[in-house]
């Protein structure tokens, strides 16, 4: 017989907490909460001061040296001969090196000659002559002893420049544009907001403990990428206000990427700091922090929307007044390079060049500190598209600028492929890689000028070297995500093909074809029978990326 005792009715569990502290929930959910609860990671820097850096690597404390180092600009480099299929098997302390990256803070990537010549030098004496311009506007050592951290501050600051907050879950580099307050079309140049807001907030102790790492972007100009970060303030004009900024917050890539979205309001150049300021508030304080993987702002733009969330930065726990409405401006058709030969407002040049993938080295930017000097500029940049500037260039000596460039291998008319390709670190060094990029990005660029010679339209080429994005692939024409793929039964360095992605009038997240991988060794075929096919079938003025949104999946085989 049936039973007829009724099954209990189950209440409904309740929704977990996502340790937002707007909403009291302080208690620390996992162990990167915990470890910034336990001390602020800014502490750090006395600990490496008094302890580390006389003990040596084996007196750091396992906390301090896979979480707060981050906070300083310090993470342990991938220990050497360690195999891409042991990325995602080995503990963290298996990969960990001896050594060290350190990223050095260049907010607006802005540099003086002398500058340049103290980042060099570090490079040389205690960087093994590594130095990657990245992505973010940063300079990027390898191969750093924690002997040594001290006196790469020591000369760092001397010349104003510094480590403080360059990873770790706080306010990172704020991208500017590199020729602000040189550019013709420049309405308003907002180097003093970021400065003020370097120089105000960052090692400010209310800010250094975030849900996850925090991207800004602050310019008039369109050369970052503003639909990636986490705030973007975008040259905008008002039709009764004048020049002042477009607000987007809430981008960001990596395994779950987004565009930001923009609230609709215009801010004006004296209220940048504080709108800035109250955005990292707002993610302060009501960002999810229980998981990692849903730890950025871009989680919460998602869930609140557009509206919500200018209600709160309006609100008086915030901002504390309504900013003007703003209808969307005009989208501007491409991301500025600043490749090539470029007259200033002032009637001098700037010269924008392009290293290989932003691999450059302590003995080049030596060589580049020279050439600034002979032509009497004091002002070089860093790009986020891996370039670098030299500006205030005299007319009459720009062709011999140009040539001096190029003698020490920085190309001003370097060839399309060259003038988009962009890489991660890779295995070379990151802990998290499983293929190697920089070095094949280099050899790739090689094949393909001399494949194909006659390209006439850059088609970017973004090698990363895991699935977080760093190189941005999921807004490439091309982007190649480092995955091991089979051939021949055996696992080989090889990459999952993003197409079509793009930023400015062209923003989209690549295509992906279903089991579209290709073995390390085989990216010359396939990009030069890929690019052929383009050429073949293109429209007349029809960029790769629309090719490739209309293009039948078997052109991409």
């Amino acid at each position: 017989m049936r039973s007829t005792v009724p099954t209990p009715t189950r209440k409904p569990s309740r929704p977990k907490g996502q340790g937002q502290w707007a909403m009291g929930h302080r208690e620390p959910l996992n162990k990167n909460e915990q470890s910034k609860k336990d001390d602020n990671p800014l502490n750090v820097r006395q600990r490496i001061e008094g302890i580390y850096a006389h003990g040596g690597f084996d007196s750091i404390d396992p906390a301090d040296l896979r979480g707060r180092f981050r906070w300083w600009g310090l993470y342990t480099q991938r220990k050497p001969g360690i195999a891409g299929g042991k990325t995602g098997v080995l503990e963290e302390e298996e990969l960990d090196d001896r050594y060290f990256m350190m990223r050095v803070r260049m907010d607006g990537g802005q540099l003086s000659v002398a500058q340049l010549r103290t980042v060099a030098g570090i490079s040389k004496e205690f960087g093994r002559d590594t130095a990657d311009v990245t992505d973010r506007q940063n300079i990027q050592y390898h191969w750093i002893d924690v002997r040594d951290v001290p006196e790469i501050w020591r000369r760092l600051e001397a010349v104003g420049l510094d480590t403080q907050e360059a990873c770790g879950d706080c306010p990172r580099v704020i991208l500017g544009s590199p020729v602000a307050g040189v550019h013709t079309d420049e309405a308003i140049d907002a180097t003093p907001q970021i400065k003020q807001i370097h120089d105000s907030f960052i090692g400010d102790r209310s800010l250094s403990n975030l849900p996850r790492k925090f991207k800004s972007s602050i310019g008039w100009l369109p050369d970052n990428p503003w639909e990636i970060n986490d705030i973007s303030l975008v040259g905008a004009h008002h039709p009764e206000h004048g020049p002042g900024f477009d607000l987007w917050v809430g981008g960001g890539l990596s395994t779950n990427p987004m565009f930001a979205q923009r609230l609709g309001v215009w801010v004006a150049q004296e209220d940048v700091v504080d709108v800035w300021l109250g955005v990292v508030r707002i993610f302060r304080d009501w960002g999810y922090r229980r998981l990692r993987t849903r730890a950025r702002l871009k989680f919460l733009v998602k869930d609140w929307g557009a509206e919500k969330f200018r209600e709160v930065l309006e609100s008086e726990a915030y901002l504390g007044r309504k900013l003007p409405d703003l209808d969307a401006p005009q989208v501007p058709e491409k991301l500025l390079d600043h490749v090539g030969v470029h007259r200033q407002s002032d009637g001098n040049y700037f010269i924008g060049v392009a290293p290989v993938a932003g691999r450059v080295s302590g003995t080049l930017l030596d060589q580049l500190a020279d050439i600034a000097e002979k032509y009497g500029s004091d002002r070089v940049r860093t790009t986020a598209l891996q370039k670098l500037l030299l500006l205030d260039v005299p007319e009459d000596r720009v062709d011999e600028a140009v040539a001096d460039l190029k003698a020490v291998g920085l190309e001003a008319d370097p060839s399309p492929w060259r003038r988009s390709a962009m890489a991660c670190t890779g295995i070379q060094f990151c802990k998290l890689a499983i293929v190697d990029t920089k070095d094949r990005t280099r050899d790739l660029v090689a094949e393909l000028e001399k494949r194909v010679p006659e390209l006439d339209t850059p088609i970017s080429i973004h090698v990363n070297g895991c699935p977080n994005a760093c190189a941005r692939t999921q807004t490439a024409d091309i982007g190649l995500k480092g995955q091991l793929v089979t051939v021949d039964g055996e696992q080989v360095e090889g990459f999952q093909v993003h197409l079509g992605g793009g930023h400015a009038a062209e923003a989209s997240l690549g295509r992906k074809s279903r089991g579209l991988k290709v073995a390390s060794a085989d990216l010359g075929d396939y990009v030069e029978r890929l690019t052929r096919r383009y050429l073949d079938g293109r429209s007349e003025g029809e960029t790769f990326a629309h090719w490739v949104h209309r293009a039948d999946e078997a052109e991409f085989q």
